[in-house]
C-alpha cells in the first residue's frame, strides 16, 4: 500500500488495509480498498454514488464489519451523519450534548464546561437552551460536531454533511470544520460528491468502483474529475 507523507513521521489517524466488503457474493462493494488519512488534517473522500463512500465510512465507525482486510481509527472518534435528525436525540442543544457524555461519569460541572466550550467552538453558545426543533439544518449540523468536540474526539467522520443545506450554509460548514482541524489538531475524513469543497481540504481520495483509483492535491485531484466528466 501507498503510504503519504506524515507529519514529524507521526503514524495516519486513519487507516484503511486491503479492505473487502458485500452485501451479497456476487455484489461487492470494496475490493481491496486501501487509504490512510495524516493525524491534524482535513482530508475528503470523492466519489458517484454507488462508489462506495458511505460503506467505507460505517466500516471505520465499526458499524458493520469488512470481509477481509483491516481498519484502524484514533480513538475517541465522532461521526456526523447526512441527516442530523438521526443523531440528535435530546430536546434541547445543550442537553444532546451532554447526553454524549453520560458514559464518561464527568461531574455537573465538567459536563457544564464541556458542553459550553464545544458550543464555542462552532459559534452557537447562544443556542445552548434553544430547542432542537427550532434549529436550522446547518446549525444542526454543528450542534452534531459540537457533541464529537465535547467527547474530545481526536477524529471525526462526516457523511456528506451539506447534502441537505442550502449552498451558502453548505460552505459556511465546510470552512468551520477547515478550521477546527487547524486550530484544534483534528483530523476529519469528509464524504462528498461536490468538486468545490476539494477547496477547503488538504488532501483528498478519488473512489471508483470500491477502489481508491487516485489520491493527494485536491486541487489536482479536481482537475482529474473534471478531465474525465468532460470526456
Amino acid at each position: 500500500m501507498a503510504t503519504l507523507p506524515q507529519k514529524l513521521h507521526q503514524p495516519p489517524a486513519i487507516t484503511v488495509d486491503n479492505i473487502c466488503f458485500s452485501w451479497a457474493v456476487d455484489a461487492p462493494i470494496l475490493k481491496k480498498c486501501c487509504l490512510e488519512v495524516p493525524r491534524g488534517e482535513f482530508w475528503m473522500l470523492l466519489g458517484n454514488n454507488g462508489s462506495g463512500k458511505s460503506t467505507l465510512l460505517k466500516l471505520l465507525a465499526g458499524l458493520i464489519t469488512p470481509n477481509s482486510g483491516t481498519v484502524a481509527i484514533n480513538s475517541p472518534f465522532g461521526f456526523v451523519f447526512q441527516n442530523p435528525d438521526h443523531q440528535l436525540v435530546m430536546p434541547t442543544v445543550g442537553a444532546d450534548i451532554a447526553f454524549g457524555l453520560v458514559k464518561e461519569h464527568l461531574t455537573y460541572v465538567e459536563v457544564r464546561e464541556r458542553v459550553r466550550e464545544a458550543l464555542s467552538a462552532v459559534n452557537l453558545l447562544e443556542l445552548e437552551r434553544r430547542p432542537i426543533y427550532a434549529l436550522s439544518g446547518g446549525q444542526k449540523q454543528r450542534i452534531a460536531i459540537a457533541g464529537a468536540l465535547a467527547r474530545h474526539c481526536e477524529v471525526i467522520l462526516f457523511d456528506e454533511p451539506t447534502a441537505l443545506l442550502d449552498p451558502d450554509t453548505q460552505i459556511e460548514l465546510v470552512q468551520q470544520v477547515q478550521n477546527l482541524v487547524k486550530v484544534r489538531g483534528l483530523t476529519a475524513l469528509w464524504v462528498t460528491h461536490r468538486l468545490e469543497e476539494l477547496d477547503y481540504c488538504d488532501g483528498a481520495f478519488l473512489l471508483q468502483q470500491g477502489k481508491v483509483i487516485a489520491q493527494g492535491e485536491p486541487q489536482a485531484l479536481k482537475a482529474k474529475v473534471l478531465a474525465t466528466e468532460s470526456h
